[in-house]
């Protein structure tokens, strides 16, 4: 895997079948999902989205990245980091990450959301680095404000959830106000 994809705390990494059901725990939980327009997860939808990423990584110019978060002390996954709509041509992608409800509150999303910027802008070399959030989730949003993203705006009605309509808070960051940190 690319260098540069851990801290002392975690390190990411490519998926594989092996974590289908550290991805299940996470994936199956009506908390975890919340915010998403996905889930909870029955073990086909997981197996679904586990042959997705992993038919994702054989593709000669991916677009998406998605990798297992695994915790050094335990060597257990417990959550993902993406990478996501990765357009080459005007070096722009998307990120997003999901940890496990067993470690909220540790700070873990924060490392992966700086490792995905990291990786983002030194290994793609993009430019631009977007991520929004539902306006509910205000954990979410302050990992985005942690690693130095700037809010750009808000987008009204964009996602669609079980619950109704999602207004999300769209954040960025540029490769120079990474480089200036």
């Amino acid at each position: 895997m690319e260098n540069g994809l851990e801290n002392n705390t975690i390190y990411l990494t490519e998926m594989t079948d092996g974590f289908l059901m550290d991805i299940h725990g996470y994936a199956s939980n009506e908390e975890v999902c919340k915010y998403q327009p996905w889930g909870p997860n029955s073990i086909e939808d997981t197996k679904t989205y586990l042959k997705e990423v992993l038919a994702d990584v054989m593709k000669d110019k991916r677009t998406r990245y998605v990798f297992a978060v695994v915790e050094k002390t335990s060597n257990k996954m417990i959550g993902a980091g993406e990478l996501f709509h990765v357009d080459y041509a005007n070096k722009n992608g998307e990120m997003g990450y999901i940890i496990h409800p067993n470690f909220w509150g540790n700070g873990i999303a924060t490392q992966v959301a700086h490792l995905l910027l990291d990786f983002g802008f030194k290994k793609l070399k993009l430019n631009r680095i977007s991520a929004t959030c539902d306006v509910r989730n205000i954990a979410s949003e302050k990992v985005l404000k942690k690693v130095g993203m700037i809010q750009e705006g808000l987008l009204r009605e964009n996602i669609l959830l079980k619950d109704g309509w999602r207004d999300s808070f769209l954040y960025s960051s540029l490769s120079r106000d990474r480089m200036t940190k």
